[in-house]
C-alpha cells in the first residue's frame, strides 16, 4: 500500500463569516470545523498530515497540537499557492496526497476512503471528489467528455453560462500522486477572474500529459457542504446534529424528540440511556447505562455512571457514581465528585467537592469545597461558609453526620461522625464525633406582649 499523506487547507481569515474568530474555528456540534476535518483524516492511516495555515495561525495550531505539522501561507493568493507552500515537507515523498478543506467538518473517513480506492483502482495521478447538487451554484463545475471522462474543473466565475448548467460540482477534495502534484503545481498560473493559483488547474496540466484522471462522486452532498458563512455554518450544525443523535440512537440510546436534543461530537452514551427534549450533553462528557436525562439538562465534559436521574439541572466538569438523583434546578459545579446512592435535591449547589455514598442534600443547600463523608443528611438551607473574601476553606463532614436545618458551617470546620448540628446553628468550632452541636440563642417568650404593646400605642 502506497504511503498517505493529508494536505489541509485552513488559512483563510473566513470574511463573510463577519468574525473575529477564524472561520475554521467555528464550532459545529461542539468542535472546531478544522478539528473535525482532521480527526476524519487521522482515521485513514496518514503517515503525516500538514495543515496549511495563515489567519489564525497560533490558534488552529493550539487547536489541533500534534496531530498535524504546519507550513504558512503568508499571503492567500489561491488555494495552488496554498498547496504549494507544504512542498518543502512533501515534494519528495513517494505515495498519494489527499488534499482537503478544512471547512468542510462533515466529510467522512468513509467517503475519503471510497476517493482513495477509486484512485487507487483506476491507477489515476488526481482524482477528484464530486457531488451532484440540485443548485450548483457558486461550486466549481466538474466537466466530461463523451466518455465520462474528467476533461477539466472550471469555477463559477470563469463557467460559461453553458457549464453553468452543470449540476456536478467539485467539492474541493481531491486525491494526488504526490510527485505529480508538486510538478504540476509549478505550471499553475493566475490567469483567472480572481487573479489567483487555482488547485483545479493542476487537473487540466496533469490531464495534459497523458495521465489519468479519476473521479469518485458522493452520494452524500451534504458532507460536501463548505462553510463559508453563518448560514452554511447552521445547515452544517444541523446535519451534524442529526448525524450523531441518529448514531446514538442506532447505538441503543432513547432521544425522545432528537430535534430538541443537542450532543456533541466527542460525547459517549451507554445503551438504554433516555435523554428528554432540551438537555445538551457538550464536551467531551461520558455517561453510562439505563441513566433518565433531563428534560431541559446541561451535561458538560462530565462523566456520569450508570442508572442515574439527572433532571433540569446543570452538571460540569464533574464526575457522578451510580444511582444518583439530581435535581430538579440543581447545579453541580466543575471539580466535583457525586459518589454512588446520593441524592442532590431541588435547588441544591455543590462546587469543587466531594458527596460519598448515600448521602443526601435534598433542597436549597449550597456544598462549596466540601468533603462530605457517607449517609449524611445536608437539611434545608444549610451553607458551607466558605469564602473569608480572600480564601476558600475546607469543610469537613464524616460518616453519619446529620446537620439540621439552616445550618451555617463557618469553614475551615469539621463536624464529626455521627454528630448532629442543631437547626438554625452557625458552626465556628469543630464538632466531635457522637456530639449534638447547638449555636443559636436561646428562645425568649415575653407573655401578654403583644396586647400590652397595642396598650402603650393607643396612649
Amino acid at each position: 500500500m502506497s504511503n498517505r499523506y493529508a494536505v489541509v487547507l485552513a488559512a483563510g481569515q473566513g470574511t463573510r463569516m463577519k468574525s473575529s474568530l477564524y472561520k475554521v474555528l467555528h464550532p459545529v456540534c461542539g468542535k472546531p470545523m478544522v478539528q473535525h476535518v482532521v480527526d476524519q483524516i487521522s482515521q485513514l492511516n496518514m503517515k503525516k498530515i500538514v495543515t496549511v495555515v495563515g489567519h489564525g495561525a497560533e490558534k488552529v495550531k493550539d487547536q489541533l497540537g500534534d496531530a498535524s505539522e504546519y507550513v504558512l501561507q503568508e499571503e492567500q493568493l489561491g488555494t495552488a499557492h496554498a498547496v504549494m507552500q507544504a512542498e518543502e515537507t512533501l515534494s519528495n515523498e513517494e505515495g498519494i496526497t489527499l488534499v482537503v478543506c478544512g471547512d468542510t467538518p462533515l466529510i467522512t473517513a468513509e467517503t475519503m476512503q471510497k476517493l482513495i480506492d477509486e484512485h487507487q483502482a483506476a491507477d489515476a495521478k488526481v482524482s477528484i471528489l464530486t457531488a451532484k447538487a440540485e443548485d450548483p451554484a457558486g461550486y466549481g463545475r466538474v466537466l466530461r467528455n463523451g466518455s465520462g471522462t474528467v476533461e477539466r474543473i472550471v469555477e463559477h466565475k470563469d463557467a460559461t453560462d453553458e457549464e453553468k448548467l452543470v449540476q456536478e460540482i467539485n467539492t474541493g477534495t481531491y486525491c494526488f500522486d504526490n510527485k505529480a502534484l508538486f510538478e504540476a503545481l509549478s505550471s499553475v498560473n493566475n490567469d483567472n477572474s480572481q487573479g489567483e493559483y487555482y488547485l483545479p488547474d493542476v487537473i487540466e496540466i496533469i490531464q495534459k500529459q497523458g495521465e489519468t484522471v479519476a473521479a469518485y462522486q458522493t452520494p452524500s452532498f451534504d458532507e460536501t457542504l463548505g462553510v463559508n458563512d453563518r448560514v452554511a455554518l447552521s445547515q452544517a450544525e444541523k446535519t451534524m446534529k442529526k448525524r450523531i443523535n441518529e448514531n446514538h440512537m442506532r447505538n441503543g440510546v432513547t432521544l425522545v424528540d432528537p430535534d430538541q436534543t443537542y450532543i456533541s461530537a466527542d460525547a459517549v452514551i451507554g445503551r438504554d440511556t433516555v435523554i428528554y427534549p432540551g438537555t445538551m450533553i457538550t464536551g467531551t462528557s461520558r455517561i453510562g447505562d439505563n441513566n433518565i436525562i433531563g428534560p431541559n439538562s446541561e451535561i458538560k465534559d462530565s462523566t456520569i455512571g450508570n442508572s442515574n436521574s439527572i433532571k433540569q439541572s446543570v452538571v460540569h466538569d464533574s464526575e457522578v457514581g451510580n444511582e444518583v438523583n439530581i435535581g430538579p434546578f440543581a447545579h453541580i459545579r466543575p471539580a466535583s465528585s457525586i459518589e454512588d446512592q446520593v441524592k442532590i435535591g431541588n435547588f441544591v449547589e455543590v462546587k469543587k467537592s466531594v458527596m460519598a455514598q448515600g448521602s443526601k442534600a435534598s433542597h436549597l443547600t449550597y456544598v462549596g469545597d466540601a468533603e462530605i463523608g457517607r449517609d449524611v443528611n445536608l437539611g434545608c438551607g444549610t451553607i458551607m461558609v466558605n469564602y473569608d473574601g480572600v480564601n476558600k476553606h475546607l469543610t469537613k463532614v464524616e460518616d453519619g453526620a446529620f446537620i439540621g436545618c439552616n445550618s451555617n458551617l463557618i469553614a475551615p470546620v469539621t463536624v464529626g461522625k455521627n454528630a448532629y448540628v442543631a437547626a438554625g446553628s452557625t458552626i465556628t468550632e469543630d464538632v466531635p464525633s457522637e456530639a449534638l452541636s447547638i449555636a443559636r440563642s436561646r428562645q425568649t417568650n415575653k407573655e401578654n406582649y403583644v396586647s400590652k404593646f397595642k396598650d402603650n400605642n393607643k396612649a
